[in-house]
């Protein structure tokens, strides 16, 4: 299945310990629990595993410890579980979170789970590349590979996402500290930064840019793009191009019309099968490159220096996440 995202508002958020509110509302903290929904393992896909011979879907001290959180942060992530209707997803989805927390829980034991910030993803997407990681981990000790730290802080930007658009946090957490939410000004200058690279002949990281402001895709699928990707529409014009999003399934945008000379001059000079973006040496691009790419066309489009170095490609994706809504 091929989704096609527009620029229409988000039409709502699906799931919740009760009722989903409507995108923008806030879950609020109630009274308490439901009796008919009191654990997130009553949610389908996510029945509790007790034992060996148990014939639940996820362990059960995962589903303890989400139960443990307090009301409204618990009603938040049952409504995020709840968001996606595949099994699969929402299993990923408690068995990242409950990693997580595990780890919050000891590395920050005064922060609560919606007062999470960029820094603590940045701290923890860190140790698990570095290999610190004692708890959460099947192995500890052992370093992740960046494509799975990439997944999993994917993840927990989708949760932050949500609490951010349903009203459980009063603004983009995700966001490095100090950078606040992008207003439209800061995305205007961005874009302003974005034609200054491609003047100065910077046409990767202007292309890249482009298109995390326009899709807000995670940087391993801007990394896998190719000019197969590259869909002309009515006629010649290039229009629109597809990525991979967290769950596998092909998303379809709009080509920003900035992007798009610079998209075919690049995949002018690519083969079958090759990245769109690389560095200058030909290596592949990652989040790291991403991110300096996203600093630089700040800094191009006139955002102050001090601010341009703490935005982050997953502040942007959360950002661009609750701008749209996909249609099949």
């Amino acid at each position: 299945m091929i989704k096609i995202m527009t620029d229409l508002p988000g039409s709502g958020i699906a799931g919740r310990a009760q009722s989903a509110p409507p995108a923008g509302t806030a879950l609020g903290a109630g009274a308490g629990r439901a009796a008919a929904a009191a654990s997130v393992g009553q949610i389908a896909g996510l029945r509790p595993r007790r034992g060996p011979q148990d014939a639940g879907e996820v362990p059960g001290a995962d589903v303890d410890l989400l139960d443990s959180l307090d009301p409204l942060t618990w009603r938040t992530v049952a409504a995020w579980l709840r968001e996606r209707p595949s099994a699969a997803t929402r299993q990923v989805r408690l068995r990242v979170l409950a990693a997580f927390l595990r780890w919050l829980r000891e590395a920050e034991p005064s922060v609560e789970l919606l007062a999470v910030t960029g820094a603590h993803l940045d701290t923890y997407c860190d140790a698990a590349r570095a290999g610190a990681l004692t708890i959460g981990v099947r192995v500890p000790g052992k370093p992740l590979a960046s494509a799975t730290v990439n997944r999993r802080r994917g993840v927990l930007s989708s949760f932050y996402a949500f609490a951010w658009r349903s009203g459980s946090v009063r603004h983009d957490r995700v966001a490095a500290p100090g950078t606040g939410v992008l207003t439209r000004e800061d995305r205007r200058l961005l874009r302003q930064g974005v034609a200054r690279l491609a003047a100065g002949g910077r046409h990767a990281e202007a292309a890249a840019v482009a298109l995390l402001d326009a899709t807000g895709a995670a940087a391993d699928a801007l990394a896998e793009l190719t000019f197969q990707d590259l869909h002309p529409v009515a006629g010649d014009d290039l229009a629109i191009v597809t990525v991979h999003d967290s769950r596998g399934d092909i998303v379809a945008f709009p080509v920003p019309p900035p992007a798009r000379p610079l998209l075919e001059a690049l995949s002018s000079d690519r083969g079958p099968g090759e990245p769109l973006l690389r560095r200058d040496d030909g290596r592949p691009v990652d989040v790291e490159w991403l991110r300096d790419a996203l600093a630089e066309a700040a800094l191009a489009g006139g955002i102050p220096r001090q601010r341009a170095k703490l935005l982050h490609p997953y502040m942007l994706r959360a950002i661009t996440a609750a701008d749209r809504s996909p249609m099949t």
